[in-house]
Protein backbone atom coordinates (compact mmCIF):
# COMPACT_ATOMS: atom_id res chain seq x y z
CA UNK A 1 0.00 0.00 0.00
CA UNK A 2 3.31 2.41 -0.03
CA UNK A 3 2.34 5.72 1.78
CA UNK A 4 -1.50 5.36 0.99
CA UNK A 5 -3.66 4.99 3.78
CA UNK A 6 -5.58 1.75 4.30
CA UNK A 7 -9.24 1.00 2.56
CA UNK A 8 -12.13 -0.70 3.37
CA UNK A 9 -11.11 -2.94 0.48
CA UNK A 10 -7.87 -3.58 1.90
CA UNK A 11 -9.82 -4.91 5.05
CA UNK A 12 -11.77 -6.84 3.12
CA UNK A 13 -9.07 -8.73 0.96
CA UNK A 14 -7.31 -8.87 4.40
CA UNK A 15 -10.09 -10.67 6.34
CA UNK A 16 -11.30 -12.60 3.10
CA UNK A 17 -15.25 -10.70 3.54
CA UNK A 18 -16.86 -8.30 1.43
CA UNK A 19 -16.81 -4.91 1.16
CA UNK A 20 -20.41 -4.32 2.69
CA UNK A 21 -19.54 -6.31 5.20
CA UNK A 22 -16.67 -4.75 6.48
CA UNK A 23 -18.71 -1.46 6.39
CA UNK A 24 -21.46 -2.77 8.51
CA UNK A 25 -18.69 -4.23 11.22
CA UNK A 26 -16.81 -0.65 10.93
CA UNK A 27 -20.69 1.03 11.52
CA UNK A 28 -21.72 -0.96 14.55
CA UNK A 29 -24.12 -2.84 12.27
CA UNK A 30 -25.28 -5.87 14.31
CA UNK A 31 -26.78 -8.23 11.94
CA UNK A 32 -22.77 -9.67 11.37
CA UNK A 33 -21.78 -13.02 12.97
CA UNK A 34 -19.61 -12.94 15.82
CA UNK A 35 -16.66 -14.92 14.03
CA UNK A 36 -16.61 -12.47 10.72
CA UNK A 37 -17.13 -9.55 13.35
CA UNK A 38 -13.67 -11.05 15.36
CA UNK A 39 -11.92 -11.43 11.74
CA UNK A 40 -12.33 -7.81 10.37
CA UNK A 41 -11.53 -6.38 13.33
CA UNK A 42 -8.68 -8.41 13.45
CA UNK A 43 -7.60 -7.49 9.67
CA UNK A 44 -8.12 -3.88 10.71
CA UNK A 45 -5.70 -4.51 13.39
CA UNK A 46 -3.10 -5.60 11.18
CA UNK A 47 -3.26 -2.91 8.38
CA UNK A 48 -3.89 -0.12 10.59
CA UNK A 49 -6.99 0.80 9.09
CA UNK A 50 -9.19 3.75 10.24
CA UNK A 51 -12.27 4.95 9.20
CA UNK A 52 -12.91 8.11 7.93
CA UNK A 53 -15.57 10.26 10.10
CA UNK A 54 -17.32 11.96 8.09
CA UNK A 55 -18.30 9.24 5.51
CA UNK A 56 -18.96 7.16 8.87
CA UNK A 57 -21.46 9.80 9.71
CA UNK A 58 -23.05 9.71 6.49
CA UNK A 59 -24.03 6.05 6.91
CA UNK A 60 -24.69 5.92 10.51
CA UNK A 61 -26.18 9.70 10.97
CA UNK A 62 -24.09 10.06 14.04
CA UNK A 63 -20.81 12.70 14.70
CA UNK A 64 -19.03 10.45 17.40
CA UNK A 65 -18.93 12.88 19.37
CA UNK A 66 -21.45 13.78 22.35
CA UNK A 67 -22.01 17.29 24.28
CA UNK A 68 -20.42 17.35 28.19
CA UNK A 69 -22.29 20.53 29.52
CA UNK A 70 -21.95 23.30 32.15
CA UNK A 71 -24.77 24.92 32.83
CA UNK A 72 -26.15 27.96 35.78
CA UNK A 73 -26.14 31.19 35.90
CA UNK A 74 -24.84 34.00 37.50
CA UNK A 75 -21.47 36.10 37.06
CA UNK A 76 -19.66 33.55 39.02
CA UNK A 77 -19.99 30.64 37.10
CA UNK A 78 -16.86 30.51 35.28
CA UNK A 79 -14.61 31.10 38.51
CA UNK A 80 -16.17 28.27 40.22
CA UNK A 81 -15.75 26.11 37.25
CA UNK A 82 -11.63 26.40 37.15
CA UNK A 83 -11.81 26.51 41.09
CA UNK A 84 -13.68 23.44 42.40
CA UNK A 85 -12.32 20.28 41.39
CA UNK A 86 -15.70 18.82 41.10
CA UNK A 87 -15.02 19.40 37.15
CA UNK A 88 -12.16 17.88 36.80
CA UNK A 89 -13.50 14.53 38.57
CA UNK A 90 -16.57 14.31 35.92
CA UNK A 91 -14.53 14.92 33.23
CA UNK A 92 -11.96 11.86 34.79
CA UNK A 93 -14.79 9.94 35.02
CA UNK A 94 -16.63 9.98 31.61
CA UNK A 95 -13.61 10.44 29.05
CA UNK A 96 -12.76 6.31 29.69
CA UNK A 97 -16.42 5.50 28.63
CA UNK A 98 -16.77 7.47 25.91
CA UNK A 99 -12.55 6.86 24.49
CA UNK A 100 -13.55 2.85 24.40
CA UNK A 101 -16.01 3.91 22.15
CA UNK A 102 -14.52 6.03 19.89
CA UNK A 103 -16.79 9.38 20.91
CA UNK A 104 -15.01 12.20 21.38
CA UNK A 105 -16.79 15.39 24.19
CA UNK A 106 -16.94 18.07 22.77
CA UNK A 107 -17.26 20.98 26.50
CA UNK A 108 -19.39 23.39 25.90
CA UNK A 109 -20.62 26.32 29.07
CA UNK A 110 -23.86 27.65 29.00
CA UNK A 111 -24.10 30.26 31.44
CA UNK A 112 -27.11 32.39 29.85
CA UNK A 113 -30.44 32.54 28.10
CA UNK A 114 -28.88 32.82 25.13
CA UNK A 115 -25.98 30.56 25.43
CA UNK A 116 -28.61 27.73 26.05
CA UNK A 117 -30.75 28.73 23.48
CA UNK A 118 -27.43 28.57 21.02
CA UNK A 119 -26.33 24.77 22.25
CA UNK A 120 -30.29 23.27 21.81
CA UNK A 121 -30.18 24.72 18.23
CA UNK A 122 -26.57 23.69 17.86
CA UNK A 123 -27.43 19.85 18.85
CA UNK A 124 -30.69 19.86 17.03
CA UNK A 125 -28.90 20.77 14.13
CA UNK A 126 -26.52 18.03 14.53
CA UNK A 127 -23.82 19.49 16.23
CA UNK A 128 -23.40 16.21 18.86
CA UNK A 129 -25.32 13.27 19.47
CA UNK A 130 -26.60 13.76 22.58
CA UNK A 131 -25.59 15.75 25.86
CA UNK A 132 -24.03 14.99 29.13
CA UNK A 133 -25.23 17.98 31.70
CA UNK A 134 -24.03 18.96 34.89
CA UNK A 135 -26.85 21.65 36.00
CA UNK A 136 -25.49 23.77 38.96
CA UNK A 137 -28.86 25.40 39.30
CA UNK A 138 -31.99 24.05 40.92
CA UNK A 139 -34.40 25.60 38.37
CA UNK A 140 -31.96 25.32 35.28
CA UNK A 141 -34.39 25.38 32.45
CA UNK A 142 -31.70 23.55 30.23
CA UNK A 143 -32.89 20.19 31.08
CA UNK A 144 -36.38 20.88 30.01
CA UNK A 145 -35.22 22.58 26.73
CA UNK A 146 -33.67 19.22 25.59
CA UNK A 147 -36.04 17.01 26.20
CA UNK A 148 -38.38 19.00 24.59
CA UNK A 149 -36.48 19.09 21.28
CA UNK A 150 -36.53 15.55 22.09
CA UNK A 151 -32.37 15.26 22.12
CA UNK A 152 -30.62 11.89 23.89
CA UNK A 153 -29.66 13.71 27.32
CA UNK A 154 -28.21 12.44 30.89
CA UNK A 155 -28.08 14.81 34.15
CA UNK A 156 -25.55 14.46 36.81
CA UNK A 157 -28.39 15.01 39.30
CA UNK A 158 -32.14 14.87 40.06
CA UNK A 159 -34.19 16.19 37.19
CA UNK A 160 -36.70 18.01 38.49
CA UNK A 161 -40.87 16.93 39.11
CA UNK A 162 -42.47 15.87 35.61
CA UNK A 163 -38.81 15.76 34.08
CA UNK A 164 -38.50 12.62 32.21
CA UNK A 165 -34.89 12.47 31.71
CA UNK A 166 -31.80 9.96 32.60
CA UNK A 167 -29.86 10.80 35.58
CA UNK A 168 -27.10 9.93 37.96
CA UNK A 169 -27.46 11.06 41.68
CA UNK A 170 -26.12 10.40 44.95
CA UNK A 171 -28.72 10.14 47.99
CA UNK A 172 -27.60 13.38 49.46
CA UNK A 173 -29.84 13.23 52.16
CA UNK A 174 -28.58 10.07 53.51
CA UNK A 175 -24.71 11.30 53.24
CA UNK A 176 -25.71 14.30 55.61
CA UNK A 177 -27.06 12.14 58.05
CA UNK A 178 -24.05 10.15 58.34
CA UNK A 179 -22.04 13.44 58.74
CA UNK A 180 -24.59 14.16 61.60
CA UNK A 181 -24.97 10.70 63.14
CA UNK A 182 -21.06 10.80 63.17
CA UNK A 183 -20.46 14.02 65.38
CA UNK A 184 -23.12 13.05 67.73
CA UNK A 185 -21.36 10.04 68.24
CA UNK A 186 -18.14 11.56 69.29
CA UNK A 187 -19.60 13.67 71.59
CA UNK A 188 -20.55 16.86 69.44
CA UNK A 189 -23.40 18.57 70.74
CA UNK A 190 -24.06 21.91 69.52
CA UNK A 191 -23.48 21.54 65.76
CA UNK A 192 -23.32 24.21 63.14
CA UNK A 193 -23.88 23.91 59.26
CA UNK A 194 -21.84 25.88 56.34
CA UNK A 195 -25.32 25.44 53.58
CA UNK A 196 -24.61 25.44 49.93
CA UNK A 197 -26.17 28.34 48.03
CA UNK A 198 -29.73 28.32 47.88
CA UNK A 199 -30.24 27.62 44.43
CA UNK A 200 -27.88 24.13 44.42
CA UNK A 201 -29.62 21.06 43.34
CA UNK A 202 -28.16 19.61 46.30
CA UNK A 203 -28.98 22.06 48.78
CA UNK A 204 -32.20 21.59 50.22
CA UNK A 205 -31.28 17.48 50.41
CA UNK A 206 -28.06 17.99 52.66
CA UNK A 207 -29.23 20.58 54.73
CA UNK A 208 -32.35 18.43 55.58
CA UNK A 209 -30.93 15.21 56.11
CA UNK A 210 -28.24 16.68 58.69
CA UNK A 211 -31.44 18.09 60.57
CA UNK A 212 -33.48 15.18 60.25
CA UNK A 213 -30.71 13.17 61.94
CA UNK A 214 -30.25 15.60 64.46
CA UNK A 215 -33.76 16.18 65.27
CA UNK A 216 -33.65 12.21 66.10
CA UNK A 217 -31.69 13.29 68.77
CA UNK A 218 -33.90 15.87 70.18
CA UNK A 219 -31.44 18.99 68.63
CA UNK A 220 -34.16 21.40 67.17
CA UNK A 221 -32.06 24.37 66.80
CA UNK A 222 -29.14 24.36 64.81
CA UNK A 223 -27.22 27.52 63.05
CA UNK A 224 -26.93 27.64 59.47
CA UNK A 225 -24.69 30.18 57.46
CA UNK A 226 -25.07 29.55 53.38
CA UNK A 227 -21.64 29.35 51.72
CA UNK A 228 -20.88 29.26 47.68
CA UNK A 229 -18.88 26.23 47.40
CA UNK A 230 -15.92 28.27 47.57
CA UNK A 231 -12.99 28.54 50.71
CA UNK A 232 -13.41 32.15 50.91
CA UNK A 233 -16.88 31.39 51.49
CA UNK A 234 -17.04 28.50 54.21
CA UNK A 235 -13.80 31.34 55.76
CA UNK A 236 -16.80 34.06 55.52
CA UNK A 237 -19.47 31.58 57.15
CA UNK A 238 -17.25 30.24 59.71
CA UNK A 239 -16.41 33.47 60.67
CA UNK A 240 -20.31 34.33 61.38
CA UNK A 241 -20.67 31.50 62.74
CA UNK A 242 -17.97 31.86 65.84
CA UNK A 243 -18.99 35.29 66.17
CA UNK A 244 -22.64 34.79 66.65
CA UNK A 245 -22.93 31.36 68.07
CA UNK A 246 -19.16 31.06 70.18
CA UNK A 247 -20.43 27.75 71.88
CA UNK A 248 -20.42 25.92 68.64
CA UNK A 249 -18.18 22.35 69.04
CA UNK A 250 -18.83 20.95 65.22
CA UNK A 251 -19.59 21.67 61.66
CA UNK A 252 -20.33 20.22 58.78
CA UNK A 253 -19.88 22.01 55.45
CA UNK A 254 -21.82 20.69 52.18
CA UNK A 255 -18.97 20.78 50.23
CA UNK A 256 -15.02 19.93 51.04
CA UNK A 257 -14.11 23.52 49.94
CA UNK A 258 -16.04 25.60 52.54
CA UNK A 259 -14.83 22.87 54.73
CA UNK A 260 -11.14 23.70 54.17
CA UNK A 261 -11.84 27.43 54.46
CA UNK A 262 -13.49 26.95 57.82
CA UNK A 263 -10.70 24.95 59.04
CA UNK A 264 -8.29 27.64 57.80
CA UNK A 265 -10.35 30.77 59.58
CA UNK A 266 -10.69 28.00 62.88
CA UNK A 267 -6.66 27.82 62.80
CA UNK A 268 -6.22 31.06 62.44
CA UNK A 269 -8.51 32.08 65.19
CA UNK A 270 -6.49 29.90 67.69
CA UNK A 271 -9.63 27.30 67.81
CA UNK A 272 -8.64 23.98 67.94
CA UNK A 273 -9.78 20.96 65.29
CA UNK A 274 -10.61 18.47 66.22
CA UNK A 275 -10.05 20.02 69.77
CA UNK A 276 -12.82 22.75 70.28
CA UNK A 277 -14.56 22.34 67.00
CA UNK A 278 -14.76 19.08 64.78
CA UNK A 279 -15.22 19.61 61.13
CA UNK A 280 -16.83 17.57 58.43
CA UNK A 281 -17.36 17.98 54.62
CA UNK A 282 -18.74 16.53 51.64
CA UNK A 283 -17.31 15.59 48.32
CA UNK A 284 -13.91 13.43 49.35
CA UNK A 285 -12.29 15.81 46.85
CA UNK A 286 -8.46 16.43 46.33
CA UNK A 287 -9.46 19.63 48.64
CA UNK A 288 -10.28 16.91 51.94
CA UNK A 289 -6.58 15.91 51.27
CA UNK A 290 -5.22 18.99 51.08
CA UNK A 291 -6.79 20.44 54.39
CA UNK A 292 -4.53 21.18 57.44
CA UNK A 293 -5.91 18.80 59.35
CA UNK A 294 -7.33 16.16 56.45
CA UNK A 295 -11.02 16.11 56.64
CA UNK A 296 -12.94 13.67 57.29
CA UNK A 297 -16.03 14.20 54.47
CA UNK A 298 -19.04 12.16 52.98
CA UNK A 299 -17.19 10.22 49.78
CA UNK A 300 -19.25 10.74 46.42
CA UNK A 301 -18.15 8.48 43.99
CA UNK A 302 -17.75 11.63 41.18
CA UNK A 303 -15.68 9.51 38.78
CA UNK A 304 -18.09 6.73 38.89
CA UNK A 305 -20.93 8.54 38.47
CA UNK A 306 -19.74 10.71 35.58
CA UNK A 307 -18.84 6.98 33.89
CA UNK A 308 -22.24 5.91 34.81
CA UNK A 309 -23.71 8.94 32.75
CA UNK A 310 -21.95 8.75 30.17
CA UNK A 311 -22.60 4.86 30.02
CA UNK A 312 -26.56 5.45 30.33
CA UNK A 313 -26.10 7.91 27.39
CA UNK A 314 -24.21 5.49 25.22
CA UNK A 315 -27.27 3.33 26.03
CA UNK A 316 -29.41 5.60 24.84
CA UNK A 317 -27.60 6.61 21.60
CA UNK A 318 -27.67 2.75 20.83
CA UNK A 319 -30.84 1.82 21.29
CA UNK A 320 -30.62 -0.42 24.10
CA UNK A 321 -33.06 1.37 26.37
CA UNK A 322 -36.72 2.76 25.39
CA UNK A 323 -36.15 4.70 28.60
CA UNK A 324 -34.31 7.00 30.21
CA UNK A 325 -32.50 5.01 32.74
CA UNK A 326 -31.29 6.64 36.03
CA UNK A 327 -28.39 5.34 39.14
CA UNK A 328 -28.54 6.48 42.34
CA UNK A 329 -25.25 6.13 44.49
CA UNK A 330 -24.94 5.67 48.04
CA UNK A 331 -22.62 7.87 50.12
CA UNK A 332 -19.83 7.08 52.25
CA UNK A 333 -18.26 8.53 55.14
CA UNK A 334 -14.48 8.73 55.48
CA UNK A 335 -12.87 9.72 58.71
CA UNK A 336 -10.18 11.36 58.90
CA UNK A 337 -8.29 13.66 61.25
CA UNK A 338 -10.99 16.68 61.46
CA UNK A 339 -13.16 14.81 63.33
Amino acid sequence: MGNRAPTLEDVAREAGVSRATVSRVVNGVRNVAPDIQRSVRDAIARIGYTPNQAARSLVTRRTGTVALVLSATGRSFTARVFSDPFFGRVVDGVLPVLRRRAIHPVLLVAESEQARTQLVEYLRQGGADGALVVPLDENDPLPAMLMAAGLPTVLFGRPRDGEKCGFVDLDNAAGARLAAEHLWATGRRRPALIAAPVTAPTAGERLDGFMEALAAHGVTSVPVVRGRFTVDSGRRAMARLLKDHPGIDAVFAANDLMAQGACQYLREQGVAVPGTVAVVGFDDSVAARKARPQLTTVRQPVERMAAAMAGLLVEQLDGARSEPGAKVFEPVLVVREST
